[in-house]
């Protein structure tokens, strides 16, 4: 297999990981504040991938060959992606439903591509601002969904707009750490580490920071929780977030960034299956907008060869 088609399978993976770890925490979600769930998963998280380091033995001396500075991008990038706006997307999730969010979750795509383009010099194409338009036509349409049992209206509202904004906040994070990953052998759980230290760390500063302090910190006191809460923490920070990183590292962020969009697919059947959501006409509706709009963003440039063949001028 060679490196492109390896880093296609990992963002595959990354979205079937995240999308279990999202039923997860729907479970416990509405009793567990969104601050303290991400404090809770970042934790989780962070043991599993120093324990990792440990087990391959990829000590601080593996990261002599790379500089300050970009360790520094990953931290931000951790502090961005991580503790701004894994927050904002369990809010998000409380609020819409994860049929919803996972609608929502096609955003990520467009964002990436467009901080792609303006960061990283990517070319853009007409295909990418038409399927950006459906994808956010779609969005738009699910927007107008029936508010979850126990949500108004406004609610849903406010939980599509927030989605939105995690989603671009994600994807800020990882287009500016994709030149640091992109770097000659950059280990990949090295990678994800820092990104994951400097979000915990962050988290914990705001918690602390909060008023409520003393309800986040309770998050880590065994409780029921802890079922769902674990098993979650552990895909969504550890699997998922390695599969992430090295979809990434492995392929081109705008093709990573499409196959990571399948994970509306995978949320939709569980949303339906396991949560007992309702599969709507609308949802219906916005999910085909979306995909269509994913479809022609990923095939952009065979799109673009269709066109001038058929309209030369």
């Amino acid at each position: 297999m060679d490196q492109h088609s390896l880093g296609q399978l990992f963002a595959l993976l990354a979205a079937l990981t995240w999308a279990g770890a999202l039923v997860l925490f729907k479970h416990s979600g509405e009793r567990v504040p969104p601050l303290a769930l991400n404090l809770f998963k970042n934790a989780v998280g962070l043991v599993l991938l120093s324990a990792t380091l440990v087990f391959l033995r990829e000590g601080l001396a593996t990261l002599a060959g790379f500089s300050l500075a970009d360790v520094c991008i990953l931290a931000v990038s951790g502090v961005i992606g991580i503790a701004l706006a894994d927050t904002l997307l369990l809010f998000s999730l409380n609020q819409v439903g994860l049929g919803i969010l996972s609608i929502v979750d096609c955003l990520y795509s467009p964002f990436v591509i467009v901080l792609s383009a303006l960061l990283l010099s990517e070319t853009l194409g007409w295909p990418v601002y038409v399927g950006g338009g459906l994808i956010l036509f779609g969005v738009a349409t699910s927007s107008r969904h029936p508010a979850p049992p126990g949500r108004t209206r406004a609610q849903l509202a406010l939980g599509v707009l927030i989605g939105a904004l995690a989603m671009g906040m994600i994807a800020l994070g990882i287009v500016i750490a994709k030149p640091v990953l992109d770097a000659a052998g950059f280990p990949v759980f090295w990678a994800t580490t820092i990104r994951a230290c400097a979000g915990t760390i962050a988290l914990g500063m705001m918690s602390l920071a909060s008023p409520r302090r003393r309800a986040y910190w309770s998050v880590f006191r065994p409780s029921r929780e802890w079922k769902a809460l674990i098993p979650g923490s552990v895909l969504a920070m550890y699997l998922a977030t390695v599969f992430w990183i090295a979809g990434f590292k492995y392929t081109h962020a705008s093709v990573a960034s499409i196959l990571n969009q399948t994970t509306v697919v995978f949320a939709l059947i569980l949303a339906t299956v396991v949560l007992k959501e309702p599969f709507t006409r609308r949802k219906l509706r916005a999910v085909v907008l979306a995909c269509c709009g994913i479809a022609l963003v990923t095939f952009r440039e065979p799109a673009e060869q269709i066109v001038r063949y058929y309209w030369p001028g």
